[in-house]
């Protein structure tokens, strides 16, 4: 019976020992990865950036994309990830004293402004009473999911425009992709939309900007937050500094957003 009850004690230790090394390949495995949630407006300069890190860094990153207030959520949900980039400054403001957001790095900014068809053959001009045109096919963003719509919202607000334009909308789409697919297609004529995201260069052969005065469609930071329950913050905080610095801002720029040198 003594070797019977040491042969399950052997077991016993065994199943322990597996049990915590897999629990140290875990926690190595989240330490050696970034998980970035990433408005979709940014995810291209984001994208080409977390690559360049990855091969300096000899680190993972992956990129959770869609709209701000959705990635939020999650986030608040899974409590996992590392780094949070909204496309509008309101998110942190809103959402600070619950506590996830630590640090940030301002990265860039954007701004609204009209978009149309190439040649603008409708005529449209730098002015937002044009978004209540009879004549024209309106989209712009839902405020309620993502930063293109909220950002929409404050700046018609500002006018007292946004109940009329509402009304006018065809469509309300939920971020700045789905605006220019619309626009893209044809099922639109006008919409209201980051600037940046025009000179990409699978929008810029048939989109193109009428823009606003500063005063009206004024620049937004664009905020890297790091998260409180990070697994990896020492990394998390090297990436922010890399995307703050010229390089990072360089990139930026070649997608068509403000550089930050205006924080400096």
């Amino acid at each position: 019976m003594a070797s019977i009850f040491f042969a399950f004690g052997s077991v016993k230790v065994l199943l322990v020992g597996l049990v915590c090394a897999l629990s140290v390949a875990a926690a190595s495995a989240q330490e050696s990865s970034l998980l970035i949630y990433c408005g979709i407006t940014m995810v291209r300069p984001i994208t080409e950036l977390a690559r360049a890190f990855e091969q300096q860094e000899k680190i993972k990153i992956i990129i959770s994309q869609g709209a701000s207030e959705d990635l939020y959520r999650s986030a608040r949900k899974s409590r996992t990830g590392d780094l949070y980039l909204p496309g509008e400054p309101s998110y942190r403001s809103k959402y600070l004293a619950e506590g996830l957001l630590g640090e940030f790095k301002v990265v860039g900014y954007n701004q609204m402004a009209l978009f149309v068809a190439k040649g603008n053959p409708k005529k449209v001009q730098p002015d937002l009473k044009e978004l209540l045109r009879k004549d024209l096919v309106l989209t712009i963003g839902n405020a309620e999911s993502g930063s293109v719509g909220q950002e929409s919202k404050a700046m018609l607000d500002r006018v007292h425009l946004y109940p009329k334009v509402v009304s006018r909308a065809a469509f309300l789409m939920p971020d700045s992709r789905s605006i220019n697919l619309a626009l893209k297609r044809g099922d639109a004529d006008l919409a209201l939309n980051w600037r940046a995201t025009a000179f990409f260069p699978d929008n810029a052969p048939q989109i193109d900007v009428v823009d606003l005065d500063p005063q009206v469609a004024k620049p937004q930071a664009l905020l890297l937050n790091l998260l409180t329950f990070s697994q990896n913050p020492t990394a998390a905080t090297k990436f922010m500094a890399y995307v703050a610095s010229g390089e990072g801002q360089a990139v930026f720029k070649k997608y068509g957003f403000l550089d930050n040198s205006r924080t400096r």
